[in-house]
């Protein structure tokens, strides 16, 4: 089954059931676009045999990033370097997907940009909490403008040749923060029940698929739930599903998780287990009997058996993350019988922050390594990388604060 053709709801067609799920890649060159290095690990996954690649989060504002070597794709950015991108993960016929986002309250405090949010609620990381930025609960205007800049995005990025985007409402990022009643405390049409707190995802799609072509494939990741306490649920996930059955969307992938829960990395804030691959198969086969679409997850799947699992559930596209980045031509290698190794060693720190973000320290100096044309890097150390992670995030930090001085009021 997972060598077997998918057609979406658009009419187009995945070569294959396995998809490149997202793995923010923080490689941008100067102004933060797409450079060589990225050019080269999306060719290299291409080359394994892949059917789907999404990429890593791609901004709608450069003033509001994850981290200073974020990619952003604004109305008026260049576009070569991203044409240039989507033809190297197209090379071997796989669709590519511009995963598009704004983080929202999700931003370095360091970073000097913008922190909207629904509320005025920070982040609650402990003893860590001030590395975010105060978010600033954003006005009517300001939600419109992040609708018009998802929906440039998107055509943006099929001018550029992908051949669709995924709209990001998980993980805790602005459309996630909007449908969680722990970080929407609004009391207006964006707030309160869940039909106004889904508002600004459903609006968003609706933009993005009134900007692009009919057969630009229309995506969204959404939680399956928040794992906190009080937070977004598998039942909210149910309805929001529903409603987006009644949209043109060509797939939804369901993960889970924030910074304050990272679910995606197999921990949670709510004390609930996962499994330890395919952390959200049950909540995603529950949701597939719901959904008109074809469904995907991912987390934590690196072996052909649990991929096989996750296709006879009823799920249509298995996501894989750190597994390629262990091995990025593990798709061909399955497809010849063979099943290498492509876990990477867990981060099981007392510090639950640190080892998160070591965690993701890890992954994005594998895909540098792949992106530089090496190997993925072996066995690394966490600490040494984590040490060496904060040092390149503080240089890039100051190109970035400097670039974004340039960019004066247009901006606004």
């Amino acid at each position: 089954m997972l060598f077997t053709t998918l057609t979406l709801p658009n009419g187009s067609t995945l070569p294959n059931r396995l998809a490149k799920a997202a793995m923010e890649e923080s490689m941008a060159d100067a102004g933060q676009l797409p450079g060589s290095a990225i050019h080269r690990l999306y060719q290299r996954w291409a080359e394994g045999g892949i059917g789907l690649l999404i990429t890593g989060n791609v901004m709608v504002d450069s003033r509001a990033l994850t981290g200073p070597a974020t990619v952003a794709l604004e109305a008026d950015t260049p576009l070569a370097p991203f044409k240039a991108w989507a033809q190297a993960a197209r090379s071997h016929g796989a669709q590519v997907w511009m995963q598009i986002s704004h983080p929202g309250r999700q931003v370095m405090a360091n970073m000097g940009g913008l922190a909207w949010a629904p509320s005025a609620i920070s982040l609650d990381l402990g003893k860590h909490s001030k590395l975010f930025a105060q978010p600033e609960a954003m006005n009517a205007a300001q939600i419109a403008e992040v609708i018009r800049r998802f929906a440039d995005t998107a055509h943006a990025a099929e001018q550029a040749g992908f051949s669709g985007v995924q709209i990001h409402a998980a993980h805790g990022y602005l459309l996630s923060q909007f449908l969680s009643p722990l970080t929407n405390r609004r009391d207006d049409k964006w707030g309160g029940s869940l039909e106004n707190r889904a508002r600004l995802l459903l609006e968003v799609v609706r933009a993005v698929r009134a900007r692009v072509s009919a057969g630009f494939s229309v995506a969204v990741k959404l939680n399956s739930a928040d794992f906190q306490r009080g937070g977004f649920s598998e039942d909210d996930a149910r309805q929001v599903v529903q409603m987006l059955n009644e949209l043109p969307v060509d797939l939804i992938e369901l993960s889970g998780g924030s910074y304050e829960s990272p679910a995606m990395q197999g921990r949670t804030a709510d004390g609930r287990t996962l499994a330890r691959e395919a952390y959200f198969l049950e909540f995603a086969q529950a949701l597939a009997g719901v959904a008109r679409m074809p469904v995907m997850t991912t987390g934590g799947i690196t072996r052909p058996a649990v991929a096989e699992q996750v296709l006879a559930s009823g799920v249509a596209v298995v996501g894989i993350a750190t597994a390629l980045a262990v091995a990025p031509n593990l798709p061909r290698q399955w497809r010849a019988g063979q099943a290498p190794q492509a876990t990477a060693a867990a981060v099981n720190w007392k510090d639950k922050t640190l080892a998160s973000i070591a965690t993701m320290a890890l992954a994005r100096r594998r895909l540098r390594a792949l992106g530089s044309g090496g190997a993925h890097g072996g066995s690394l150390n966490a600490l040494y990388t984590l040490v060496t992670d904060q040092v390149r995030l503080a240089l890039l930090t100051r190109r970035y604060r400097k670039w974004l001085s340039t960019r004066g009021p247009a901006l606004s």
